[in-house]
Formats: structure tokens, sequence, C-alpha cells
């Protein structure tokens, strides 16, 4: 871990029993409970900061996450109440970054996620918050880019029609704009922010994840929404535009500041590309 950063991982692990329990978690293992300082938001961080997946904490942080799965594949990050997709799709992504994604449960979970696939090639939860419409009928746009996200670790990646289609889907999302699925989520003001680390629907997100797949590398709307990332750019480097509240003062993700570590992101963008 690069010691530009130590401050950033010692505040992170000062925050490892606010919800009552060791490494972030509720007594209860709510693992999503906390944001910013959840488990689950928690251990993504300390990966982006470069802690190795075989760390103790890690290694602990692990075992709390195959404590919630189910043997149908899903992840049930609260201990009552529905299992909704984008819980299960959220820790896929966190458990392939820890390297699990060869493990027969993770195939499980994937077998499940693609077996849920929406009609329109994305994931949505029968979930609606705030109301119906028409807009509705559409999967979530957030679930379906972390389900990429995900999936991009697999031998699926770029060997599945099913991905192929959830590509679209995000990409005519693009065109669409307005806001979509039960969820809401649309492309605006806030989505074309840079926000880092990782988290939300956003611009650099989509642009990051959607380069691991070749269908999306060469579509003119993939590469408008590269070029409008590019624009934001300052002196080759990704400046961060908004980011979570309590982590203002973080190093790492400063806003207002150039990011060494978006801008590796970038790179991998770029990367993908060629």
């Amino acid at each position: 871990m690069d010691k530009e950063y130590l401050p950033d991982i010692e505040t992170i692990l000062s925050h490892r029993h606010n919800n009552g329990a060791d490494y972030w978690a509720t007594p209860d293992k709510r693992l999503s409970k906390g944001s910013p300082f959840s488990t689950h938001n928690c251990a993504l961080m300390l990966l982006e900061l470069g802690m190795e997946p075989t760390h103790p904490i890690m290694e602990e942080v692990t075992k709390l996450f195959w404590d919630i799965w189910r043997e149908d594949g899903r992840f049930k990050i609260y201990p009552s109440g529905a299992i909704y997709p984008c819980h299960t799709i959220r820790v896929a992504s966190l458990m392939c970054r820890l390297g699990h994604t060869g493990d027969p449960r993770m195939q499980k979970t994937f077998r499940h996620l693609l077996d849920i696939q929406y009609t329109d090639g994305g994931w949505r939860c029968n979930k609606f918050s705030f109301g119906r419409g028409p807009e509705t009928e559409y999967s979530n746009p957030g679930p379906t880019l972390d389900a990429l996200d995900a999936f991009r670790f697999t031998e699926y990646l770029n060997n599945e029609q099913a991905l192929d289609k959830a590509v679209e889907f995000l990409l005519s999302h693009w065109e669409i704009r307005r806001p979509i699925g039960p969820c809401q989520y649309g492309i605006g003001k806030l989505f074309m922010q840079v926000e880092y680390p990782f988290g939300n629907y956003n611009l650099f997100h989509y642009v990051y994840v959607l380069s691991f797949y070749s269908r999306a590398k060469k579509d003119s709307r993939f590469l408008e929404a590269l070029v409008a990332l590019q624009a934001k750019l300052v002196d080759g480097m990704v400046v961060v535009e908004r980011v979570v509240p309590k982590l203002a003062k973080f190093v790492f993700c400063k806003k207002g500041e150039a990011s060494k570590l978006a801008t590796k992101r970038y790179h991998e963008i770029i990367a993908n590309l060629t």
C-alpha cells in the first residue's frame, strides 16, 4: 500500500466498530449499513487503496459475506426483508475483487443473475418507491452497470449474448437520458460529474465498466461518453468532481483535485480500448 494513502486507510479502519460489531458490520450482520463506512463500502475502498485480498482484514470480511450467501446464489445483506437483485449484484462485484470468481458458490450466483435478467437486458427489482409509470417498465441502469462490473471478472465476458444485451440496454440509456427503472436512474447533471471512488451510476463508472465489453468499444454512444469524460481531464489527470461528503478530506479522492488512483482507472479504460 502506498504510504501516501496511509491516513485514508487509518481513517477507514478507525470506523470498523461504528455499527456495533467488528469490520464495520452490525451484530446481526447488516453489511451495507453505515455508508460510506459499511462493511461493503470499506472493503471496496481498502482494495482501491491497495490492500491485498489476502490481508487478514479482507479475509475476515470475506467470511462475513460468505455467511450471508444463500444456496440459490443470492446474498442476504439484511437479516430480514426481501433480497433484491441489486443486493446480490453489489456483493458479487466485491467478491470478484476479493478473488473468489472461481468459487463454485459464485458460479451459482452468476447463474442466478443470468436467470433473473429482465427482458430488456438489464436487472431490476420489483420495488416501486417512486410509484409506477411507463418509465418503471425498464430495468434499473445502476444495478445493470454493477452486474456488468461483476461479470467482467468471469469467463462470460465477451462470450455471453445475455451480457451483450445488457450492454445494449446501457448504451440505449445514453440516448434515452431520462430517469428510467423502478429506482429512476437518469443521465443528467449529477451523472455527468466525475465521481470517485466508484459507487453510484455516473459517467466515469459507466465508461470504465463498458470499456471491458467488445459490444461497446466501437459503438458511437460509448465513444461519445468517452469523449465527454476525456473533456474533463486536466493535464491528463482525472479530477474528482463529486465525492461522498464523509470522504471529502481523504487524500485519494479529494474533491476538485486530481486523483492518481482515479487516473489509474482511466488508464485502464484506454488500455482496454487498445
